[in-house]
């Protein structure tokens, strides 16, 4: 599997495909100093696991780059939930 990163400066994504075939896909946005949110994955239920794959490339990318992240989308939220490996890059809560 095939995984690249898109990036306009402001949003990006990681997408990923298998010869021809998209696989899945997770949004993001720059939303502060140093911290991207995940908005959004989606994985086509052909290729199993690729969600995890994205956040995995993701997070390699945060820790690459010195970024945290805010993991809105539900799956990346329930992912960091089960992945405390993966804490170091999880941008600390702001109260309101």
């Amino acid at each position: 599997m095939d995984i690249q990163h898109y990036s306009d400066g402001t949003k990006g994504h990681f997408k990923a495909t298998e010869g021809e075939q998209e696989a899945g896909i997770m949004t993001y946005s720059i939303t502060g100093d140093h911290i991207i949110t995940i908005e959004h994955t989606v994985g086509n239920p052909e290729f199993k696991g690729v969600g995890s794959q994205l956040l995995d490339r993701a997070v390699a990318y945060a820790r690459a780059n010195s970024l945290k992240i805010i993991p809105q989308c539900p799956f990346a939220k329930k992912m960091f939930d089960r992945k405390p490996e993966i804490h170091d890059v999880l941008a600390p809560e702001i109260d309101n």
